[in-house]
Order: structure tokens, then sequence, then C-alpha cells
């Protein structure tokens, strides 16, 4: 793979014509937010809740400013080619700005609010962004002191009103925008005309689990190809209630979400951005959503949450409400119940798990889970109380999507098939090779990196590990990197491990540890919460401090330790565990924005700690 100085990609001849043969003929980006827009029979394009109100934009509006901020970031000197960073919470506005950017053929460049000073500068500086749009006063405090070092950067725009005279306004710009429109009514069309679906529409920077991030380059076909073929695997449709709407929680900054909110943006439904996660469960009974996607940590908090709710109930309550999590635990969507087992689902049905989607809004149809694999008793468990619960595969230079489950298309513990015009091999190790219409154009002023992860004939190094099984159905072992090898000469996939420990209700946090060890260990963050309705009930308070060294916690621990003990071999059984009473957390270096474990941040940070397990 050749990368030219431009940030365009060259594929091999023979790749090329691989792709000749396409279902979907290219495409750039908004015009498939046209085509939704146009399916769309609500009148409200998306809603955001902002301190504490929910705030509504319609189909005209959003036009109206996605048109006129265009032009006004025209104005300011933005020309097709140009970056533009957005540091932004997500909002109706972050849409918009990324629909502006895209319309005139400029390049969005996505900063997580999460992401530290240092890193910001890097991504700026690295991007050579032209305007830099962020949220909030709050949110440029960061970016303030880096503005002088970093010459590319012409303009700074704020979405929200700024004391800072030197930012320019978002109704500035947008009135910047209007005027120029007055004077030229079709340049717009004009500048959107003129965008090729190879051209670049995004770079994104991985905030992966290694390394310093890298610019993954996305064009608008990329991305537009993903949209239409993961589309077809949706588990919802626009007519599955009288006032359909999305709930999202996950970062726009993500390719996930990303290109989640596209997609529903596609199906005519519009998506509500909550404001605070600690609030989603008041946010679903208000919204009452019919879909969400998710990864598979709040699904497990919420399934942990029913596994110690039920401790409240007592007597015949207590065994029915079990009995129901328990049956659910076993269902199997490829092997529906019938006969007895049917009317035993029916009577879970009306004790347990309607009153479960009620608390979820009542409406949901299903989610779609990404970002890491999700443990099957979960899988199981979602579908058993009658949600779609499918699962998809893929990573930011995928567009994401690579493979993805449909309503009546779910394979316990499986990713799901690949997506129309996606093709996936194992290699001989065992890692995913991916090509398709999809594929990054390749990492930003990095040829030899972008070298590094295609083969010779074309195929996506993925980095994981996985195998299809006999109908091509994906499953996920672990990240390539994450495997490590005990002393013993036995190799190790953690996360499935990690995946058993969290699903009981007491555990919120795990990582496995033994890369070079004799054995496997475990560092532990308990859910305090659980665990204090727990020991409640027995009369036993947490102490408030050095609650690690709580006996009656480190037994209750040991009790879940051992129960994943008994269903793994031998040499990946955990032998030992340490707690920890703060959780991983991103500021840290320790966790994703999508919340998956940064192993080397957690072995940085608890170096000391992992080295005592095997001191002895």
């Amino acid at each position: 793979m050749l990368l030219n100085v431009s940030g365009k990609c060259y594929l091999p001849k023979s790749i090329k014509l691989a792709f000749i043969f396409m279902k979907y003929d290219p495409e750039i980006v908004p015009n498939i937010i046209n085509s939704g827009i146009e399916k769309n029979k609500t009148g409200i394009f998306s809603a955001v809740k902002r301190n504490g109100e929910w705030i509504e934009t319609s189909i005209d509006e959003f036009k109206t400013k996605t048109r006129n901020l265009a032009l006004g970031l025209y104005k300011l000197g933005v020309r097709k080619g140009d970056r533009v960073s957005i540091h932004s919470e997500n909002s109706t506005e972050w849409l918009i700005c990324d629909q502006a950017v895209l319309s005139i053929g400029a390049i969005n460049v996505a900063v997580y609010t999460t992401q530290p000073p240092d890193q910001i500068k890097y991504i700026l500086e690295n991007s050579e962004a032209k305007v830099h749009i962020v949220s909030n006063d709050d949110l440029f405090a960061e970016t303030k002191p880096l503005m002088k070092e970093i010459s590319t950067v012409g303009a700074v725009i704020s979405i929200q009103p700024s004391k800072h005279k030197k930012l320019k306004g978002f109704e500035e710009v947008m009135e910047m925008g209007a005027e120029l429109h007055g004077k030229e009514s079709d340049l717009l069309e004009k500048l959107k005309s003129e965008i090729e679906p190879d051209d670049l529409a995004n770079i994104n920077y991985t905030s992966g689990t290694t390394g310093v991030p890298k610019g993954v380059m996305l064009s608008h076909n990329n991305l537009a190809s993903n949209v239409l073929a993961s589309n077809e695997r949706m588990v919802y449709s626009a007519d599955d209630a009288e006032d359909p709407k999305i709930l999202s929680y996950l970062p726009l900054a993500h390719m996930l979400e990303r290109i989640a909110s596209y997609i529903n943006i596609y199906t005519g439904v519009p998506v509500y951005y909550i404001e605070d996660v600690n609030e989603i469960k008041a946010d679903f009974v208000t919204i009452k959503p019919i879909f969400f996607s998710t990864v598979p940590r709040l699904l497990e908090k919420i399934m942990a949450g029913l596994k110690v709710r039920g401790q409240d109930l007592s007597g015949l309550k207590k065994r029915i409400y079990y009995w129901a999590i328990g049956l659910a635990e076993q269902y199997d969507p490829e092997d529906p119940p019938s006969g007895l087992e049917k009317i035993k689902f029916k009577i879970a049905d009306k004790a347990v798990y309607s009153k479960v989607r009620e608390g979820l809004g009542g409406n949901l149809v299903g989610m779609m889970v990404g970002g890491a694999a999700l443990a099957p008793p979960v899988m199981r468990f979602f579908n058993g109380i009658g949600l779609k619960c499918g699962q998809g595969y893929g990573l930011t230079e995928t567009s994401p999507v690579a493979t993805v489950s449909k309503a009546d298309w779910i394979r316990i513990g499986s990713a799901g098939l690949p997506i129309t015009d996606v093709e996936i091999k194992i290699a001989q190790d065992g890692e995913i090779l991916i090509k398709g219409p999809n594929i990054m154009q390749g990492y930003y002023k990095l040829p030899e990196k972008t070298k590094e992860v295609f083969t010779e004939d074309g195929w996506f190094c993925s980095g994981d590990i996985g195998y299809l099984d006999e109908d091509g159905w994906l499953f996920i072992t672990d990240r390539k990197k994450s495997m490590f090898k005990l002393s013993t000469g036995k190799y190790v996939a953690p996360q499935p491990i990690e995946n058993a420990l969290v699903n009981n209700g007491f555990i919120d946090q795990a990582m496995v540890v033994g890369d070079g060890e004799k054995f496997c260990a475990a560092i532990i963050i308990p859910d305090w919460k659980n665990m204090e309705k727990r020991f409640e009930r027995f009369g036993y308070i947490l102490p408030g401090e050095n609650k690690i060294e709580s006996e009656h916690v480190i037994k209750r621990i040991q009790k879940e330790v051992d129960k994943v003990n008994e269903k793994l071999p031998h040499w990946e059984k955990i032998k030992k565990f340490v707690l920890l009473e703060e959780p991983f957390s991103i500021e840290k270096g320790e966790l994703t924005a999508k919340m998956s474990i940064k192993r080397a941040g957690v072995m940085k940070n608890h170096k000391e700690l992992i080295e005592s397990i095997y001191q002895d």
C-alpha cells in the first residue's frame, strides 16, 4: 500500500478491480444524511438534553443551520481538503458541525472530551487543523494554553456563548454563512458537487489500548458504504412506535457512535443525545426509545443490578424472580422455546421480563452491541426477555462495522456475519483479516505504519484473534496484543475470563494478568453499590475506609472468582487476585473512550501491585 503526500491511499490495481462489482454505488456522506431526512416523518432531526431540558431541532432548522455554518466556514477560508477539529460533547450541534464540514469537502477531525491536553495538542498539530470548534468555555479552558503553540489554527468557534472575545460564536459564523448564501444561493450545492466518494471525510485518531494515537483516514465512501450495508441488519424500523426515538450515550467522536447515528438518521428516526450517563435510567423512561447502540459494560451493569435487586424480595416472589432470570440466561435465539418451555417464558415474562422492558421505556425493540465481546449469558438474557440483542465487530479502520447480527440472525457468542461487500478470512496465526469498501485509506502521515497493517494482496490485518464457524459466523477470541504466554508455555486470552468475572453483580471491573508468570491473577474492582446492599441485609456495614481489606468483601469476591474458575482450564484459573477501591478511568489512561481496558495503562499505574502478586 502506497500513501502519497496528499493523504490519499492508492491500492494495487488488482485490489481496486475487486471493488468494482459492489452492491452499493460509491456515495458521499451528506447525500446519505439527506436521504434519511426525506424518510423522517416526525419532523424532528435530533435532540440533546442540556441542563436537564430536552432541546429538539426540527429538520428544517437542521438544514438551515448546516447550510449557514458550512458557508460560514467557507467564508473563514476553509476549503476542500482542509481539516476542521470538533471538540465537543454529544449534541445536535455536533452533527451540524460534522455535516457542515463534510458539505464543503473539508475533513472532520474529532477530539474526545476526555483527551488530555498533550493529546489534543498532538492531534491539532498533526492534522494541521485550520479551524477548531469547541462546545463551551469549560472545554476551551483545556485547549486555550495550546493555541499559541499551534500555528495552523486560524479561528476557534464556540458552540455555546463564550466570554472569550477572540472566539467566534456559533451564531456569528452562521450569520456570515447566511449572508453569503443570500449573495450566492447555489454556492453550497456547487461545493458539494465537487466532492468525490474517495475524498477524505474524517481523520479519526484512535484512542486504542496501546501506543500513540494514529490518524485513521476514512473517505466519504468508506462511511457511506458502511451505513448502507449496516442498515440491512438493523433490528428496528421507523414504524415500531408512534413517536420513534433513538437513545444515544456513546461519544460521537468515536466511529462506533458516529456511524450508528448516521444509520439511525438514514432510517428516518431522530436521535436523542443524553446529558449524563448516570441519569440514563431516567432517560430511558422519558424518551421511550425503540433502539440504542451500546458497549457491553452498560448491559453488564443493567444485568448485575437486576440480579442484586432480587435480594430485596423474599419467599415465593424471590424464587420466581431468580427462576425467571436464570431461564432467560439459557435462551437460544436459534432454538426458541416451544411447548412447555414457551409457557414457562410467558409466565416469566408476565412476572419479570415485562417490568424490565418497562424500566427501559416500554418501546425498546432491541440494541446493537459493539466495542468489545459481549458475554454469552448477557446476550442470552436480553434476547430471552424479548429484546433483540445483536452484536457487531469492527475497528475505526473498518469505518467501523465489519460484521453484525440481525434480528433473525443472532448466534450466541458470535459477532455476526460480514456485512454486504465485506470479506473476512482468518490468517494462519488466527488473526482476522478484512477486505471491502469500508477499509481505511491509511494512517495520516504514517505510510510505514499503513504498510504494516496490510498484507501484500490488500487484506487489512485487524490485530484481533478469532475464527469463523462452519456457517461463516465470526467469533472473537481476543486482541492479538492482549493475549499473553505463561512461563509454562500456555497461551491465555484474558477478555473472555474478564467478561465472566464481571457477570455476577459484585465485580465492577477486572483485568487478568500473568504474562511470563506461572499462573493467572486478576486486578478486581468490586461493585461497591451492590456490595453494600448485599451486606446491609445481613447487618454488616462496609467501612468508610480500607474497604478492600474487609474480610467480608474478600470472601464475597473469592466466591465469585471460584464460580468462574470452575469453567476454566487449569492454566487459566485465577490463582490470586488483588482489589482496588477506585475504578479504572479514562482520565488515568486505563480505559478507552468506549470503556475498553487499556492494559498498558493499568500495568503502568499498578506495576508494584501486580509485582507483589508474584513475589510469594
